[in-house]
């Protein structure tokens, strides 16, 4: 609960009776009760920013006649990496705000694994610029295994004064749950941090079941977004666990989660979208889609809608919002039906703050200069992209359609005189690395990767989930070569070269992972390189050609994976040579 003084509380009551007008009114809606699953058609009441009473004898400065909309509470994402977006708060805040979302449950992650907390402080100092009211969880696993060359270091000590902030609900998703299995002193440092200061854990246990399941939850995870079959989710719900349905960008688990929703246990179920981009946002939506969904899956709108809203609330210990009661935030939502959750209209604490699709107050963005420049990478030549191999056999990472894990996968390929690979384009197989960007210690990792697509040309990103160093593949260490360089010159972003020329590009100035453009034109550069991918460089059409990329180098998603110190076998949690001998 925000801060209340006598003089708001005071005039809150004298509305409620009567006694004094309402700042605003509104009247003519169908107002949907997510504590008793029943819409009614009524007015809401509204002073000071808070909902002070529901009935048609109220009166306000200011009214605002609904049309019958269908009145919701404002919705919130459970989870979400707002530098994923590739925008800044600001301009994440510009989009989602019109669609119907006024509460996101933030993890910086991302940037924080780049700058530490002076990334924290510039995404909490964004937001402020932003009526959507971000909620920033303190990033727990920064890097997100010891074996990983992040730009920072933030261990438990580092946590505790952000922590005792009352806007950070709780401990960001807790990424390296070996770590916990194991009993890794700094990590059980990391928890009893959040424990004791009663906050909120937040998971990420792709594929963990039985005894370790058991451990992970008994530490205090109470949430997790990995889920991406029925029997994971319901082995988190029967533990105690909320789990946050995903549907993003690049995981599509939502889809496959909604036959495991009962109305005994959809209290536990909160919408998330974890990473989504610009293009996703403007052409299919935020949170509003996740509702479509459910809909046209046969779920009740209103439980639906309990989903995006109270659970969330309930669960980050939002007390003052997640439901149209008396006392609560007026964070409303006036949809035109509750079949396309169009939002004709967003109150955020009593303030219209989107109509139609637009998004009215005026803003400013904060400055960048704290947390540009970060690509710090020590000169190499072209000849360290190769390899030296004395077999043909090898391990390579198989992307797996419409998620973020991988496959273990072996393949045989050509080697000329060194032991170099030589792309094949009959056979999708390509080379892949990892380049440490932040302290200049030259490390560079080299694997192969299936299934991708790529016949001509390179792709390189700085972002690279969750060290975020350069992850590049091609068909030649030229083009490699190539297009790392022209990363570094454009200070991060994303990179497409062929015939070793740039065909497309985004620089993400911001640490390498967002930039600083409208999100509109974010998405068109997107959707201008994800054209030019599948056309130019013939990428899987089938996969999302840079997120996808982005993901390879997550070393807490099955089965094989690539740092800048080599592959990684996941299930093991150790690195293993490129080479099978």
């Amino acid at each position: 609960m925000e801060h209340m003084d006598k003089r708001t509380l005071s005039t809150m009551i004298d509305a409620a009776m009567h006694r004094v007008p309402a700042d605003l009114v509104i009247y003519n809606c169908n107002v949907v009760d997510v504590y008793t699953g029943t819409i009614r058609a009524d007015s809401i009441a509204i002073t000071d920013g808070h909902i002070v009473g529901f009935g048609d004898d109220y009166r306000g400065r200011e009214e605002y006649n609904a049309n019958g909309a269908y009145a919701a509470p404002g919705l919130i994402d459970a989870h979400i990496h707002i530098e994923s977006s590739y925008t800044s708060p600001e301009e994440f805040g510009r989009m989602v705000v019109p669609r119907g979302t006024t509460t996101v449950i933030a993890d910086p992650h991302e940037i924080v694994n780049v700058y530490g907390l002076e990334g924290f402080n510039y995404m909490i100092r964004a937001a402020e610029k932003t009526e959507l009211s971000v909620r920033y969880m303190m990033p727990s696993c920064v890097p997100a295994t010891p074996l990983e060359d992040s730009g920072a270091i933030v261990n438990a000590f580092d946590m505790q004064w952000p922590m005792g902030d009352r806007h950070v609900p709780g401990l960001g998703e807790f990424m390296n749950y070996p770590g916990i299995i194991n009993k890794s002193d700094e990590d059980l440092n990391k928890l009893l941090v959040a424990l004791n200061m009663h906050k909120v854990i937040d998971g990420h246990s792709p594929g963990l079941t039985g005894a370790q399941l058991n451990a992970y939850a008994a530490s205090g995870v109470k949430t997790d977004h990995e889920c991406s079959t029925v029997k994971e989710m319901t082995e988190r719900l029967e533990r105690g666990m909320y789990v946050q349905m995903r549907d993003g960008s690049a995981c599509h688990d939502l889809k496959n989660l909604i036959p495991a929703i009962t109305p005994f246990n959809y209290k536990r179920c909160l919408l998330c979208s974890d990473d989504r981009q610009p293009r996703t946002i403007l052409e299919e939506g935020h949170i509003d889609n996740h509702l479509r969904m459910l809909v046209k899956a046969g779920i009740d709108p209103v439980m639906a809608l309990c989903m995006a809203t109270l659970n969330c609330a309930e669960c980050y210990k939002l007390e003052d919002r997640g439901g149209l009661a008396p006392g609560k935030r007026a964070d409303i939502v006036l949809f035109n039906n509750l079949e396309d959750f169009r939002a004709q209209a967003v109150f955020i604490e009593g303030k219209k703050i989107a109509e139609d699709g637009k998004y009215l107050p005026s803003f400013e963005k904060t400055p960048i200069f704290s947390v540009r420049g970060s690509m710090h990478v020590k000169p190499f030549t072209v000849d360290q992209l190769k390899m030296h191999l004395t077999g043909t056999h090898v391990r390579a990472i198989e992307i797996v359609l419409d998620g973020v894990t991988t496959k273990a996968a072996e393949a045989d390929v050509k080697l000329d005189q060194d032991g170099d690979f030589i792309f094949d384009p009959a056979q999708d197989i390509v080379k892949i690395a990892v380049l440490e960007r932040h302290h200049n210690t030259g490390k560079i990792g080299l694997g192969f990767l299936k299934n991708y697509g790529i016949r001509r040309g390179a792709v390189a990103l700085s972002v690279a989930h969750d060290s975020h160093n350069i992850i590049c593949v091609g068909v030649s260490n030229e083009e490699m070569y190539a297009a790392i360089q022209a990363l570094i010159e454009q200070e991060g972003g994303f990179v497409l070269v062929e015939d070793n020329k740039v065909i497309s590009s985004l620089p993400l100035p911001i640490a390498g992972l967002m930039s600083d453009l409208p999100g509109e034109e974010v998405a068109a550069r997107i959707k201008e390189m994800h054209d030019t991918a599948y056309e130019r460089l013939d990428i899987n059409r089938e996969i999302e050609p840079v997120m996808t990329l982005c993901f390879m180098s997550l070393l807490v998603i099955p089965e094989l994976k690539i740092s800048t110190r080599g592959m990684f076998d996941v299930t093991k949690f150790d690195f293993v040579p490129a080479e099978i001998t």
